[in-house]
């Protein structure tokens, strides 16, 4: 048996082709949905991603701009950008991306963005209304692994997930997004984690396995049983001389193995990676929506 494979990028255009209307919807309703990034510093994989959020909300029809600081500025010249665009009754969405300098306290500068705006999910007002399901924001890594789940058909709910990976930034609320009592969640939820004794022991009773490690190719083939659904949110660089880069993209799991033991498998790269912008860029529509007096769709 070899897995089928789950298209981030297949998926991910579908959800933008959905956002075209709602943006029309929006437009019509004299609103414009604007989400501005601030980007501090060159770091080479922040202005990939950044533009890569540039071009998507092109894409779809919203206005983006990027706000770009120099690596040596201040946290309170980057509190006082942050400020502004929590002023600006035209920006719905605010993205300081990550990660920042060494003199910026990034907690600092992700709970001075207003909770309404804050559109990737990090502020621990939204954090605490995704735990008791009321969110504003659903955070977009964790967001796209369950849109990726549901759109393949292998909706999450009643099902044994188990997530390799307990951070602020994809663990955690993934885990708080499926064990919801709600469509497209509604699962049974166990996390792994560092301090886990036998971790196999746990994988292998997954119906879906999560890997979100960031350790390469941490789950081998003799952790994940047959007909598993494995998502593999990990990105890690491994030297490869045979590369003109020197170095190649692979994930937590070991794809080459596992893929001849699982239903389905997302590959590394064209899998979660594409899901997060795009989620972002629903999370920008959403805010917009609401400035526009329009319900949104779950």
């Amino acid at each position: 048996m070899t897995a089928k494979l789950i298209s981030g990028a297949e998926v991910a255009a579908e959800i933008r082709e959905e956002l075209k209307t709602r943006v029309k919807n929006v437009v019509a309703k004299g609103v414009k949905p604007f989400l501005a990034v601030v980007l501090v510093g060159e770091d080479p994989a922040s202005m990939s991603y950044v533009t890569s959020k540039a071009k998507g909300a092109a894409e779809v029809g919203m206005h983006e701009e990027t706000i770009r600081l120099p690596a040596a500025a201040s946290e309170a010249e980057v509190l006082q950008v942050v400020d502004r665009l929590n002023k600006d009754k035209n920006v719905h969405g605010i993205l300081v991306q990550l990660p920042l300098p060494k003199q910026i306290d990034e907690k600092k500068i992700l709970d001075r963005i207003l909770p309404e705006k804050d559109v990737d999910g990090f502020h621990p007002i939204n954090v605490g209304k995704l735990l008791i399901g009321e969110p504003d924001f659903l955070p977009c890594t964790p967001h796209g692994v369950q849109q990726l789940l549901v759109r393949s058909g292998n909706n999450p709910e009643g099902k044994h997930v188990v997530i390799c990976g307990r951070s602020n930034i994809v663990g955690k609320p993934l885990a708080a997004i499926l064990l919801q009592k709600k469509r497209g969640a509604n699962a049974t939820v166990t996390i792994c984690h560092t301090g886990t004794k036998d971790i196999a022991k746990y994988t292998l009773q997954a119906d879906i396995l999560v890997a979100a490690m960031g350790v390469p190719k941490a789950i081998t083939a003799d952790m994940v049983r047959p007909g598993t659904v494995v998502i593999d949110v990990g990105v890690n660089r491994i030297v490869d001389p045979s590369k003109e880069k020197g170095f190649r993209l692979v994930g937590d799991v070991d794809y080459d193995a596992i893929k001849e033991k699982a239903s389905f498998i997302t590959p590394v790269p064209g899998g979660v990676g594409p899901m997060t912008v795009t989620m972002l860029l629903v999370n920008t529509v959403r805010a917009a929506e609401r400035k526009a007096g329009i319900q949104s769709p779950e």
